[in-house]
C-alpha cells in the first residue's frame, strides 16, 4: 500500500500529474473556453488514457480529472444535473488506473460564484464544494485548485476539514502580479492558508515556470510547511505573465508550448527552492511528466536513448550534432 501524501512528504519530494482539462480539449473532446469535464460521462475512455500516461511517465498522484466540475459551472453547458455522476466517475477512473501503486487527489476549483461582499454566495459556493466534495469519495487527499481570491479558498478549505479526515492542499493562482482578486499577497496566502490548517500551500496554473519562480520564492519565505508548485506549460511574457491573457488562449496555444526540458529544468529549479510537492497544470503532457520524473532522480528505469552518430541507424542519429543549432 502507497503511503499517504503526508508521510510522502515528510521524506522526499512527490510528483503529481500534469495538466487534463486542456490536454483533452486539444486531443478534440472538450469544448475550448468552456473546458468541463462532461467527458467523463461521454468520453470515460479518454479521461483513463490520460491517467495512464500520467503514470507511465512517472507521475505518483493522479488528480481527480473533475476540474470546473461545480454544478454552477457544469450548468454552462447543460450538465447541472449529472453533477454527481460526472465526479464520481471521474474519481473511479482515477483511483481504478491509480490501483495501489498512486495516491488520488480528489480536485475542487475556483466557482466563479464566490463574492466576499455577499454572504449568499458563501452559502451557494459552500454547497457546490459540499456536493463534489461528498462525490469524490474514497480520494487520498483534496486539492483546491486556481483560487483568485484566499476567501473563497479559504471556504474551500474549510468545507474539505468539515466534510473529510483527509489532507488538504490549496493552491493560489495570480495573473499580473502577486496579488489576489481581494487583496491578499502571495505571502499573505502562505501563511493564512497555513495557519488556518492547509497541510499543503502552494501555487498552480496561470504562470509558465520563469513567472512562477517569484511566487514560489515569496510563499517559500513566508512559511516553513509544505509547498506545492505546478506551472502552466505554456509560454508567457513579462507584459503578459499569465496564459490565459495571452491572444493566443484558448484555442491557438499550440506554438507557445514550452518542450519537456524546459519543464525539466523546471523541477530542479523548484527543488532547490524548497518546493516538496512538484507538477504540472495546462500544457503539461506526459512527456514533461517524464522529463521532471527523470529531473528528480525518479525514473528507476531509465531508458534514455543513446545515440551513435558514427555509425547511424536513423535520422536522429545522422543529424545528432545538428540538435542544438
Amino acid at each position: 500500500m502507497v503511503k499517504g501524501i503526508l508521510d510522502r512528504l515528510n521524506g522526499e519530494i512527490v510528483l503529481g500529474d500534469g495538466g487534463y482539462i486542456v490536454e483533452l480539449e486539444q486531443r478534440g473532446y472538450v469544448e475550448a473556453g468552456a473546458f468541463t469535464p462532461e467527458l467523463a460521462l461521454t468520453h470515460p475512455y479518454a479521461i483513463e488514457a490520460l491517467h495512464r500516461e500520467m503514470k507511465n511517465a512517472g507521475a505518483e498522484v493522479l488528480q481527480v480529472m473533475a476540474f470546473y466540475g461545480s454544478r454552477e459551472k457544469l450548468a454552462t453547458v447543460g450538465y447541472e444535473d449529472r453533477t454527481i455522476d460526472i465526479n464520481q466517475i471521474a474519481t473511479k477512473i482515477a483511483k481504478d488506473v491509480a490501483g495501489d501503486e498512486l495516491l488520488v487527489a480528489g480536485d475542487l476549483s475556483t466557482t466563479w460564484k464566490w463574492n466576499k461582499d455577499d454572504e449568499r454566495s458563501h452559502k451557494l459556493v459552500s454547497d457546490m464544494f459540499d456536493e463534489q466534495i461528498e462525490a469524490q469519495y474514497g480520494v487520498d487527499f483534496f486539492i483546491g485548485e486556481l483560487f483568485f481570491n484566499l476567501g473563497e479558498a479559504m471556504l474551500c478549505l474549510d468545507r474539505i476539514k468539515k466534510n473529510t479526515g483527509v489532507p488538504a492542499m490549496i493552491t493560489m493562482s495570480f495573473r499580473q502580479n502577486n496579488i489576489t482578486d481581494d487583496g491578499f499577497s502571495a505571502s499573505d496566502c502562505a501563511k493564512i492558508l497555513s495557519s488556518e490548517g492547509a497541510d499543503i500551500v502552494g501555487l498552480n496554473c496561470m504562470n509558465d515556470p520563469e513567472h512562477m519562480y517569484p511566487h514560489i520564492k515569496e510563499m517559500r519565505s513566508g512559511f516553513d510547511g509544505y509547498l506545492a508548485a505546478q506551472p502552466v506549460a505554456f509560454r508567457c511574457t513579462d507584459e503578459t505573465p499569465w496564459f490565459t491573457g495571452l491572444p493566443s488562449f484558448p484555442d491557438k496555444l499550440e506554438p507557445t508550448q514550452m518542450n519537456r526540458y524546459e519543464l525539466g529544468d523546471f523541477a530542479k529549479t523548484a527543488k532547490e527552492l524548497g518546493v516538496n510537492y512538484i507538477g504540472g497544470c495546462c500544457g503539461c503532457k506526459a512527456t514533461h511528466i517524464r522529463e521532471m520524473a527523470r529531473s528528480l532522480d525518479k525514473l528507476t528505469q531509465d531508458r534514455r536513448w543513446i545515440a551513435d552518430p558514427d555509425s547511424p541507424m536513423s535520422e536522429t542519429e545522422h543529424n545528432w550534432d545538428k540538435r542544438n543549432a
